[in-house]
């Protein structure tokens, strides 16, 4: 049964890193195999001489007999299975034809609404649609419609379960794609979701208060407890700062929770204990165990239908599944219920079930009902943790004190995650075990157990008691997030170090006694030592990353690393920074970078650049912003952090690799005074006699200026001295103003002369750029065409063997993902 399973699981991870789904002539090939291989292992199994041979052997013949088989049939099993959901949700797609049109829809609100910034997020089933509309979306309805700011959220509220008639426009799954970083066309595939969009004003009608389905009842409720705690907590003496955490703790909302104090989780290491996890969905179900049990004792008539223990076995999974149903039945809470389901069946028939067994069928159930939970960081980490518990459980003699095996759990689930953490998010906590130690039984038996006594009406004192509990540890966790050494963050490392570390974890765990258990930290050296290659000295990797409609650029030379802007600012919590460029910095090594550049003061461009400053150590900025601007003033009270205005003829040299500033000129007049536009850097890269130059977002009059200041140069050549060019002719461009029409001029482009020309724009952008008429002038020119919103991220490789193009869609691909044409981003 195990070795299915963990086929199963193999077969399911390998469908989700397809490009490409396995048509299905192959894929009923593959159901023949199984098939096969299930009557190979039947027929062995029940042979009455070869059956018996290979039960009693222990080598090469059971593997090839026995175990190959169900190997074979559990993976061809899991990728047909895999497949054919894949092939099923895909079909609900929204045609290209649909997109950004006004489309009427009626339908239910699926989930609980998320208050945003300038409005709020719902996810919607459709019921009827006067398109061909996917049955479940993802919509925003904002305060302004969609931005005009003339429509205010509706004097009733959007609430789970009622049917609405909305005028929506849509577009396909769309996320910004990066060399590193979350996938988000994923995480909306794993939960269904087939089109985003956004409610259009004036268009909204209530039909039903309330649809009255099992799955929306769940979310009223869900939504209800929600509202009576964002209700009572105000009034609780200790403040609201925690609302969220009891709020997620009681009903699996982590949108409740700040991103302020997810990171103080991630750097302490308790991430896991602050939503629905398998500890706390275990400890519910053993209250009731027991006071099921202990209530059907009390009975002389009940035991003698069905015994107490029996009783208390189907009571304690009954509100295992009340609580997972409340918590939104993430992957931690399914795992759990799962297991008590196998533990609570094996009670009712009276059989023994070993532990291992348990995890593999959670694991089965897990995959058969939700093959994408392999995307999921939490699956590998949820499945892991319990594993490792089961494995240093086994095989040991003898009992120890129960201080001695919770440190020994502590020690394994710190070591043995380990490499998990540093493969999914480069980073781990070094008080995680302190923070753990003092966090878990606080919030698994004292502070969940009072939000969730909260949920019942008149107990309002037992929300406020955890309020005041979870005040304080929230202290300690701050406390301890910001002390100087609390975290380790490095690159991603490769795969075959994380499975080498995984490996020298399980040897390094062995029971005592075993001989130089001390060799499995060895296999921990590669995984924290080994470091992403560079650039060679002279040569340069330039990636324009993806950050919708706006610019990021990191350079990188041997040793030194720029980035040149930083994206928009979406709302007050989340921006470019924190969320794109700072987990790529760290993915990619990046430490700490030498400048800094913010070309001029407009959001696409600077929006990023606050949580930069606040999150990587940075040399030098350098930027193009007016004095009163809070970029100098954080500058300032930095005092590691030495800033200067861009100016042209500024220059320097990293690794044999040249950098010159081209505009704005020094004499330009005060900053204040002009159009940011105006003043904006340019930046020109050249590495082996080959230049990239970035613009920014000059306009005509500055491409005609810096012409003019270059016309003693041939258009489209330029002289090299040494590594150094004058001139305005580059390789490579990275296009102004994302292919405005008040830019790319025809002077400009002929002095450029470029062969690639990189457009940095989001999907669908609001401004329609790249311009049509602007896409034509480059393409005459005779440039190789690239935009960000179709190829993400650009990587532009400047060496001795020329230039290299890359893209990171084309280098992620996945059989989810829509690849959009030039025709449908625009």
């Amino acid at each position: 049964m195990r070795m299915f399973v963990l086929a199963f699981a193999v077969g399911v991870w390998l469908v989700q890193q397809q490009a490409e789904l396995v048509a299905w002539p192959w894929l009923a090939a593959g159901g023949g195999v199984a098939l096969l291989a299930l009557a190979m292992k039947y027929w062995v199994q029940n042979s009455a001489l070869v059956g018996r041979r290979a039960a009693n052997t222990l080598g090469v013949q059971r593997i090839v007999v026995i175990t190959l088989p169900l190997l074979i049939a559990g993976f061809a099993l899991s990728f047909l299975w895999a497949s054919a959901f894949a092939h099923w949700r895909l079909a609900e797609t929204l045609p290209t034809a649909n997109e950004g049109q006004d489309i009427n829809v009626v339908g239910v609100v699926r989930a609980l609404p998320q208050t945003i910034e300038r409005g709020v997020r719902f996810e919607f089933d459709v019921e009827q649609a006067a398109a061909s509309v996917p049955s479940h979306i993802s919509l925003a309805w904002y305060r302004g419609g969609a931005d005009d700011g003339t429509e205010e959220i509706p004097a009733l509220p959007l609430h789970a379960g009622e049917r609405w008639r909305f005028t929506v426009r849509l577009k396909r799954p769309h996320g910004n794609m990066n060399p590193q970083g979350f996938d988000y066309e994923a995480w909306l595939f794993e939960r269904g979701i087939r089109a985003t969009g956004y409610v259009r004003p004036h268009s909204a009608t209530r039909l039903i208060p309330a649809v009255w389905r099992p799955g929306y009842a769940v979310e009223m409720l869900r939504e209800r407890i929600r509202e009576r705690f964002q209700a009572v907590l105000p009034n609780a003496p200790n403040g609201t700062n925690t609302a969220g955490i009891l709020i997620a703790l009681a009903i699996g909302d982590q949108q409740s929770i700040a991103p302020a104090l997810w990171q103080q989780f991630a750097k302490t290491g308790v991430t896991h204990l602050m939503s629905i996890s398998g500890l706390h969905v275990t400890m519910f179900a053993g209250l009731f165990y027991f006071l099921v049990g202990w209530l059907w004792r009390r009975s002389a008539v009940l035991p003698v239908h069905l015994p107490a223990q029996k009783a208390a076995a189907l009571g304690g999974f009954a509100a295992a599944l009340a609580y997972s149903l409340l918590a939104g039945f993430a992957v931690p809470a399914q795992r759990t219920l799962y297991m008590l389901g196998v533990v609570a069946l094996a009670r009712l028939l009276n059989r023994e079930v070993a532990a291992s067994r348990v995890l593999a069928q959670a694991l089965l159930v897990v995959l058969i009902l939700d093959p994408w939970a392999v995307l999921a960081a939490g699956f590998w980490l949820s499945f892991g943790a319990v594993a490792l518990l089961f494995y240093i459980a086994s095989g040991r003699l003898g009992t120890a004190h129960w201080l001695a095996e919770w440190g020994r759990a502590q020690w394994a689930v710190t070591l043995g995650m380990l490499p998990a953490l540093l493969a999914l998010f480069q980073q781990f906590s070094l008080v995680s075990p302190l923070a753990n130690a003092v966090a878990i039984p606080l919030v698994s038996f004292v502070i969940t157990p009072l939000a969730l006594a909260g949920v019942l009406p008149y107990l309002d004192p037992l929300l406020w008691l955890a309020n005041f509990i979870t005040t304080g540890l929230m202290s300690f966790i701050a406390w301890l997030a910001a002390l100087p050494l609390s975290t380790w963050q490095q690159a991603t490392p490769p795969p075959w170090s994380v499975l080498l570390a995984l490996g020298g974890g399980a040897w390094l765990l062995l029971p005592r006694g075993f001989p130089v258990r001390w060799l499995g930290l060895l296999a921990f050296l590669p995984l924290l030592t080994i470091t992403p290659p560079r650039p060679l000295p002279g040569e340069a990797d330039v990636v324009v990353l993806d950050v919708g409609q706006g610019l990021a650029i990191h350079v990188q030379t041997a040793t030194h690393d720029l980035l040149f802007d930083t994206g928009p600012k979406f709302s007050a919590e989340a921006d470019s920074g924190n969320r794109i460029i700072v987990p790529y910095l760290r993915a990619m090594g990046v430490r700490q970078l030498d400048e800094l550049i913010v070309s001029h003061a407009d959001n696409d461009h600077s929006g990023g650049a606050k949580s930069v400053l606040e999150n990587v150590p940075v040399n030098l900025l350098r930027a193009s912003l007016p004095v009163a601007h809070q970029l100098w003033n954080q500058s300032l009270s930095n005092h590691k952090l030495a800033s200067v205005p861009c100016r042209a003829g500024d220059a320097w040299d990293w690794d044999g690799v040249h950098f010159l500033i081209l505009h704005p000129a020094a004499s330009t007049v005060a900053i204040e005074a002009m159009k940011s536009n105006a003043v904006a850097c340019v930046l020109a890269i050249d590495a082996y006699g080959r230049r990239l130059l970035i613009t920014s977002d000059i306009e005509a009059a500055q491409e005609s200026a810096l012409v003019t200041r270059h016309e003693a140069s041939t258009p489209g050549v330029r002289r090299v001295e040494g590594n150094k060019a004058s001139g305005l002719a580059a390789e490579v461009l990275i296009v102004p103003h994302h292919g405005s029409r008040t830019s790319s001029t025809d002077a400009f482009i002929a002095a450029v002369g470029a062969k690639e020309a990189i457009f940095p724009v989001g999907y669908r952008n609001r401004f329609g750029h790249p311009k049509p008429d602007v896409v034509a002038r480059y393409e005459q020119s005779g440039a190789h065409l690239q935009r960000t919103d179709v190829a993400g991220a650009v990587s532009v490789y400047l060496g001795a063997t020329g230039v290299r193009i890359e893209h990171a869609r084309a280098a992620r691909r996945r059989y989810w993902q829509s690849m959009p044409s030039t025709a449908a981003a625009e």
